[in-house]
C-alpha cells in the first residue's frame, strides 16, 4: 500500500494505478456483500451479522483510505462536476468515451452511490439488529423506537440490499463496456492494479 504508488514508471504500455488496499478492497467487498446477501436470503443470522461488522470495518477503513491513500484511491481526484459526468455517459452511448486513468466520471458516481447505499445499508442493519433483536452498537435506540419504527428499519434494510444488488449488476455491465470501448481488461486491472497508460503526459491531456 506504498503511496509513491501513484506516480508509476510506465511497464508495457501499462501504469500501475490501484494499489494494494483498494484491490484487497474492492474483491474483499465483493465476497462480503455476495456473503451477506446470501446469507440473509436464507436465514444464517450469525453469519449475515459478522460479515456484516466486516463490511463495516471495510467501510470505515475505505473512508479513511479516501482521504489518505494514494493518488487514485483519494476521493478528490474521481470528483466530477455534473457537466463532465453527463458528457462522459452521453461519450459511451456514441461510443467513443475519453480515457481516464483512475475513475472515469460515470465509474466516480456509480463509486459514491455504492458508498452511501453501503452506509445507509449497514445503518440500518445495525438499527435492526438493535431493535429487533437487542443487540449491538446501536443497543441503546431499542428502548426508544416503536415495533413500527422496527420493522420499517428492517424493511428499508432488506429494500436497499437489493438496490445495492441492483447497482453492482450496473457496475458489471459497466466495467464489461469500459473494457470493451477502451480495449483494457478492466477486472484484470482491480487483480494487477495496472491500467493501459495514457498516450499522452497525464497532464497534458488532463486524465485523472
Amino acid at each position: 500500500m506504498n503511496k509513491n504508488d501513484d506516480n508509476p514508471t510506465p511497464d508495457n504500455g501499462t501504469v500501475k494505478v490501484w494499489d494494494l488496499f483498494i484491490r484487497l478492497f474492492h474483491w474483499t467487498l465483493v465476497a462480503s456483500f455476495a456473503t451477506a446477501y446470501i446469507s440473509g436470503e436464507f436465514f444464517a443470522s450469525e453469519i449475515h451479522v459478522l460479515v456484516g461488522y466486516a463490511l463495516c470495518v471495510l467501510l470505515i477503513a475505505r473512508i479513511y483510505w479516501g482521504f489518505k491513500g494514494s493518488r487514485h484511491a483519494q476521493f478528490r481526484s474521481f470528483f466530477f462536476p455534473p457537466g463532465e459526468t453527463l458528457a462522459y455517459v452521453r461519450s459511451m452511448f456514441s461510443g467513443h468515451p475519453r480515457h481516464y486513468l483512475g475513475h472515469n466520471p460515470a465509474g466516480a458516481l456509480m463509486v459514491f452511490t455504492l458508498l452511501c447505499i453501503l452506509t445507509a445499508l449497514l445503518a440500518t442493519g445495525l438499527a435492526t439488529l438493535a431493535a429487533i433483536d437487542y443487540e449491538g452498537p446501536l443497543l441503546f435506540i431499542a428502548d426508544s423506537v416503536s415495533d413500527e419504527t422496527a420493522y420499517t428499519f428492517r424493511h428499508l434494510h432488506e429494500l436497499l440490499a437489493d438496490i445495492a444488488l441492483t447497482l453492482v449488476s450496473l457496475h458489471i455491465v459497466g466495467a464489461m463496456l469500459g473494457s470493451i470501448q477502451h480495449r483494457e481488461n478492466l477486472v484484470k486491472a482491480m487483480f494487477t492494479g495496472k491500467k493501459l497508460a495514457p498516450s499522452i503526459p497525464e497532464n497534458q491531456n488532463k486524465e485523472h
